[in-house]
């Protein structure tokens, strides 16, 4: 079934996550063959999805990649959900580009909105009725009413919708038993959590007894035809830290490395195992700062492969590439000294948004949409920067990240290469 479907909402905090989490598990349990995608810049809800599917979960992001790169990249045989972020019309400033309505634009799907009903009953007909009229190349092809509090509840809600003539695919009463455990950057990891499977089996007894999964399977559309172009890999033969402690790490830049001819060499720091020969070693971004005590020999390691192969360090890897890392509780652990630069989660301070970035050096070089989004703070940063940088709105930033010998680095989450 090459057809897709785009689940959204009006605002963050609806439940779509949950919900589509749901869904996912609900429609694989039933034996359809359903695979799933991410709107937007997120590390942590698609390791969820595939634990859903069983299926890898692709970024779709519309901010950073061109249309024809999100239709090859969501291309596939089977059906396709996609959860989109924030609200639907939610994007980057300055004009909302890279909104989740965006993705429903360049795919030509319809999109099924999820709403949080929880304070409202008739007042969901002119929001509702705003949303579906709002753009009208953007269709919202059903609702799905989330955190009902009573049949009664359900019944008011329904009525108040009905003279719109946009099917309610389910009604899901408001559930205390189905958490979603967070810390500060979103989710915590799908890995961390002992009880995934029976979150994950609950998540979808509740949608299968509240959400009619033929009537939603029913609205997919077919997908445009599509050809993959894959991004050209930073070398040859690439050792990827793959842990709890670096896990952000974008599946399709992985494919696509794999599918110009690299050879990705997966290897756990958290697990002490070596690092894989390789000409570079990339150290994508996790949340090293929980784990930066056991991390030791892992430095170490480090030191010595950077006198013969290239290092790149993204975000948390970067963190480890620099001389030192302090943790929340005060706490300074010594990191592999590669880099000038110290960084603390002390003093905490957020930094949030998309970036163009351009490298005139090292193993990505060229332009790059890219994406930051962390709370640590930055003592010191000394050195050759690596990028230069510009936000959403175009405006000039500072230099980001730094280079040094063979290693180079910078809080900035690459996304994609610029044409």
């Amino acid at each position: 079934m090459t057809a897709g479907l785009i689940l959204a909402a009006p605002a963050s905090g609806s439940g779509k996550t949950t919900i589509t989490l749901g869904i996912l598990r609900a429609l694989a349990r039933k034996g359809i063959a359903v695979r799933s995608g991410k709107s937007g810049p997120d590390y942590i809800d698609p390791r969820f999805h595939e634990a859903a599917t069983g299926q890898p979960c692709l970024n779709l992001d519309a901010w950073a990649m061109t249309p024809e790169r999100i239709k090859g990249l969501a291309w596939g045989d089977d059906l396709m959900l996609i959860e989109g972020a924030m609200g639907l019309f939610d994007g980057a400033p300055p004009d909302g580009c890279g909104a989740t309505a965006d993705l429903a634009r360049h795919l030509g799907l319809p999109v099924v909105l999820i709403v949080d009903a929880a304070s409202m009953a008739g007042s969901i007909a002119p929001l509702v009725a705003g949303f579906a009229g709002f753009a009208p190349d953007v269709r919202i092809g059903g609702v799905i009413l989330n955190k009902v509090g009573s049949p009664r509840h359900e019944t008011m809600l329904r009525r108040a919708l009905e003279p719109m003539g946009i099917s309610v695919l389910g009604a899901v009463m408001r559930q205390t038993g189905i958490v979603t455990p967070s810390r500060h950057l979103g989710l915590v990891q799908a890995e961390e959590r002992t009880d995934l499977e029976a979150f994950l089996d609950l998540a979808a007894d509740h949608i299968a007894g509240s959400v009619d999964l033929d009537a939603l399977t029913a609205l997919a559309e077919p997908l445009p035809t599509a050809t993959r172009t894959p991004a050209q890999p930073p070398a040859q033969t690439i050792a990827v830290a793959r842990d709890r402690a670096f896990a952000f790490s974008y599946p399709h830049l992985l494919q696509d490395w794999q599918s110009a001819g690299a050879e990705v060499r997966l290897f756990s720091p958290l697990a002490d195992e070596p690092i894989p020969e390789a000409d570079l070693i990339y150290l994508p971004g996790g949340y090293p700062e929980l784990y930066a005590g056991q991390l030791t020999g892992f430095v170490q390691r480090l030191k010595s492969a950077a006198e013969t192969t290239d290092l790149y360090g993204e975000c948390g890897g970067y963190m480890v590439l620099g001389d030192g890392l302090t943790d929340a509780n005060g706490t300074r652990h010594e990191m592999a000294g590669l880099l000038r630069l110290e960084t603390s989660f002390a003093k905490r301070k957020l930094h949030l948004g998309y970036r163009d970035v351009h490298a005139d050096h090292g193993p990505f070089t060229g332009q790059w949409a890219a994406h930051e989004f962390h709370y640590a703070t930055t003592l010191r940063a000394d050195g050759e920067p690596l990028f230069t940088a510009k936000d959403a709105e175009g405006n000039v930033l500072p230099p980001m990240g730094l280079r040094q010998g063979r290693t180079y680095g910078s809080f900035a989450h690459l996304i994609d290469p610029r044409s």
